[in-house]
């Protein structure tokens, strides 16, 4: 949920919404929420209104798994791909980010009348900028250096 002012102030209301519900619910609840940017969330949905606020690492460099999903997923051999130049060439995506990649390609080719190679997998993913390197200078570094993705707070009870 974007919390800004383009949109007439809905993201505002509905936060307000959650807010409200979290702060008068009388049985527990277990939330999970997610943010690529929690320093644009205001003061009140921070530290302190959750229980805890933490940080995903995107996928390790071994991400070939991701790619078999996905493409399994979408009936496309993963042997007619080599997952370790793919997953270099993926290097910074998220999981969801891959699977774009991997729609992407397959929406193009299809309309061209033709399955999804290799070649047009690598030009989707050379085409595309993920998230971690547009918001490279946001995202705080992990222990192992690397950009983090944020994930949001968790509020027990």
């Amino acid at each position: 949920m974007a919390v800004g002012d383009d949109d007439d102030g809905l993201s505002r209301r509905i936060l307000g919404t959650v807010l409200t519900w979290m702060s008068e619910r009388r049985k527990p609840v277990f939330i999970v929420a997610t943010a690529n940017d929690i320093s644009r969330l205001p003061p009140n949905v921070r530290k302190g209104r959750f229980d805890e606020i933490f940080y995903v690492d995107l996928p390790s460099p071994q991400i070939g798994a991701y790619f078999e999903i996905h493409l399994n997923k979408r009936y496309l051999d993963p042997a007619d791909f080599d997952l370790a130049t793919v997953t270099e060439a993926s290097h910074g995506f998220s999981g969801a980010e891959i699977e774009q990649a991997i729609v992407s390609a397959m929406y193009n080719r299809h309309s061209q009348g033709r399955g999804v190679s290799q070649e047009d997998l690598l030009a989707e993913l050379k085409q595309t900028r993920p998230l971690s390197v547009l918001m490279a200078e946001k995202s705080p570094k992990s222990v192992s250096g690397q950009r983090t993705h944020r994930l949001g707070a968790i509020e027990l009870g």
